[in-house]
């Protein structure tokens, strides 16, 4: 018998509720090591309560979730949290316009948003050596107020990345973005995922154009309920697509692995 996938993360018959409404139903999901997840759901299915509950923001009234070896309940989820990296473009509104792609970075290390203090050695050694890794180095010194959207985006993966997650999680982090800077961010985020080092990625979007080649499992969230979870073309269907939205849809997913959806 092959041996069962070691998992990253498991929600067993997760249930909560905010007041009389149900906002996730008995939710069951498993994501495995070397996994990359997308999130799909129409607004109210359940996509922000999943990632709270997963980063300890949201305690279930019923149910487990298993977190890189942790129980939540039984750990600390402050120190879990130092091994999940999350951006969201929310954030970039919350870093002074003055602050440099450097101290951006080495913000992660300390989960701050606007540095402040000395630059140790040390950290700034660290900082500079991802920032060349990911072939960001231009932008180490130019400042906030003077970088694209795109720019932004890519040095808060660069923070996210900073304390050597093993979870990375990308909450609409397209929204905002042209056409142009959306593909090249993609383009960023697949070149990301094919790294040895990379972290498991789970994406939580509502366009399935913003899906990524590298992405193998989808998970579709209607009703606070998972819809349907498994390997992305199993799953990924108008069929399922239109249940989740209560509407006609269709898609196709090209050779290059993206995808396209036209409401019908």
């Amino acid at each position: 018998m092959s041996e069962k996938p070691h998992a990253i993360l498991e929600v067993t018959n997760l249930f909560a509720r905010r007041g009389s409404t149900v906002i996730l139903d008995h939710l069951n999901w498993r994501v495995n090591h070397g996994e990359h997840w997308v999130i799909l759901g129409a607004n109210g299915a359940g996509k922000t309560s999943l990632l709270n509950a997963i980063t300890g923001y949201l305690a279930p009234f019923q149910g487990k979730v298993e977190l890189l070896g942790h129980t939540y309940g039984k750990a600390d989820w402050r120190e879990v949290r130092r091994k999940i990296g999350i951006v969201t473009s929310r954030m970039r509104e919350h870093i002074p316009a003055g602050e440099t792609g450097l101290e951006v970075v080495l913000s992660g290390l300390h989960a701050m948003l606007g540095y402040w203090g000395d630059l140790p050695p040390q950290e700034i050694e660290q900082s500079t050596a991802l920032l060349d890794l990911l072939e960001l180095n231009h932008l180490t010194y130019r400042h906030w107020e003077s970088l694209s959207q795109g720019e932004r985006q890519k040095l808060l993966i660069a923070r996210a990345l900073i304390n050597d997650p093993s979870l990375l999680i990308l909450d609409e982090s397209c929204a905002g973005l042209d056409p142009i800077a959306r593909a090249e961010f993609l383009r960023f985020i697949d070149e990301l995922a094919t790294r040895s080092s990379a972290p498991t990625i789970i994406t939580v979007t509502h366009h399935v154009e913003e899906i990524t080649a590298t992405t193998t499992h989808a998970l579709l969230l209607k009703s606070a309920r998972s819809h349907a979870a498994g390997p992305i073309h199993q799953v990924l269907n108008a069929q399922n697509l239109s249940s989740i939205y209560d509407h006609p849809v269709s898609i196709e997913s090209s050779s290059n692995g993206t995808w396209s959806a036209q409401v019908l």
